[in-house]
């Protein structure tokens, strides 16, 4: 586990995708279901600004969930999330292929996650980040544990980086 700074520039730099895990990133974790089966989530808009500006900047993102759900689809077309892929617990198979679909290599690609089964995805991407409530799998595969919480700008803290990188970056 690691500070930014602990992380080279140049990682930040090199990376052109960022994939995430939706309930316990994007949000705190908690999905709210009503007694008429209608489902709830809350998510940052510090994390939307973020994503919209990695759109902008070029690096793709991903979301990859476990489970479907209909607030997921709802936000990430809000925010034009160009890959969603939904029902899939094994984040690394979903996200290698994705990877693989973009002509990316694993020092190319952040994955966060912060459950047993975001792992394998964690410590395959370039830099595996998580959450500080992040299950003990999770936070052992990482190289980034954010200050923020899930839900609560921890995406947007990743993005900044990303962002950041981008434009210190020499030219190439």
């Amino acid at each position: 586990m690691g500070a930014p700074s602990s992380i080279p520039p140049a990682r930040w730099a090199a990376v052109r995708l960022f994939a995430m895990d939706v309930d316990g990133i994007l949000t705190d974790g908690t999905v709210r279901i009503s007694s008429d089966g209608s489902e709830a989530k809350v998510f940052s808009v510090l994390d939307g600004m973020g994503l919209t500006r990695l759109n902008k900047a070029g690096i793709a993102v991903a979301w990859i969930s476990g489970r479907p759900s209909g607030a997921t689809t709802l936000r990430a077309a809000e925010l034009k999330v160009p890959h969603l892929i939904q029902g899939r617990t094994d984040k690394l198979a979903a996200l290698q292929e994705l990877a693989a679909v973009l002509k990316l290599a694993p020092a190319q690609c952040v994955y966060m996650g912060d459950d047993d089964i975001d792992a394998p995805a964690v410590q395959w991407a370039g830099i595996g980040a998580t959450v500080p409530g992040a299950m003990p799998a999770a936070l052992a595969a990482a190289d980034y544990v954010t200050m923020r919480a899930a839900g609560h700008g921890a995406v947007r803290e990743i993005c900044e980086h990303l962002l950041a990188a981008r434009v210190h970056a020499p030219p190439s």
